[in-house]
């Protein structure tokens, strides 16, 4: 059950509208990676999970996301209000100046419509968690880029304010993924074949500054065995048998 209290979470404030900066915050309005997609992702994940502890979790930050999504609308709206009524203000977006009337509406900030596509749901907890991870992640770097392009300083708040909360997020779900105690790489059901798991394919090979082959973590130790491209290895068994 849901109910609007008539506050926001986080108090707007602008001190002069800026219609191009409005057209930018819509990508967190109904962007990818905004934060209707956040609330909608968590949600449906929430209603899905047969955990009552994480479903919790999921059902409480999936909240907090529509109470942002009430945020970053009204920042929006306030900077595209004057849209509506002048010319030069709705040539930063005429999408909103004469089919939303200034306001704001669900899709990006190119225009294209909100999509459920957004949404990465798959029913396995653990595997749930870590988009939940990345997607906070994503948003908290939209965030960053937000605010480096305004001067208003009641905008820079806001915007610091759900920036700040990307990472609260982040990290009730990284630790929700740790306490499950599942080993990181044992995904599903179904074991990887043994030895293929372990072997990692040079598949970018070349000569000089632009074909540098690096070596890491990623790709030698820990179990690592560093083979030679498979397409090379094809090619070369062909000529063997010509």
């Amino acid at each position: 059950m849901y109910h609007h209290v008539k506050k926001l979470m986080y108090t707007v404030r602008v001190g002069e509208a800026d219609p191009k900066f409005g057209r930018m915050l819509l990508e967190q309005f109904g962007g990818a990676n905004g934060e209707l997609a956040a609330a909608m992702q968590y949600s449906i994940q929430g209603l899905n999970c047969e955990d009552p502890a994480r479903k919790d979790l999921l059902m409480d930050i999936g909240t907090e996301e529509l109470s942002h999504l009430e945020v970053i609308g009204s920042l929006a709206r306030l900077h595209l209000k004057p849209t509506k009524a002048s010319r030069e203000a709705a040539d930063a977006d005429p999408l909103v100046a004469i089919c939303g009337g200034g306001g704001v509406g669900l899709f990006n900030s190119q225009g294209n419509p909100w999509t459920a596509d957004y949404l990465k749901i798959t029913g396995e907890l653990d595997v749930d968690l870590r988009s939940n991870i990345a997607a906070e992640a994503r948003a908290k770097i939209v965030y960053e880029r937000l605010i480096d392009f305004t001067n208003d300083s009641g905008t820079k708040d806001a915007l610091q304010f759900l920036m700040t909360r990307e990472i609260t997020h982040m990290k009730a779900f990284m630790l929700a993924l740790q306490s499950m105690g599942k080993d990181p790489l044992k995904i599903g059901e179904i074991p990887p074949t043994p030895g293929l798991v372990d072997q990692f394919f040079n598949d970018s090979t070349g000569e000089g500054d632009a074909g540098k082959e690096f070596r890491g973590p990623w790709n030698e130790g820990n179990g690592f065995q560093f083979v030679e491209a498979p397409a090379f290895k094809e090619l070369r068994d062909r000529s063997g048998s010509r």
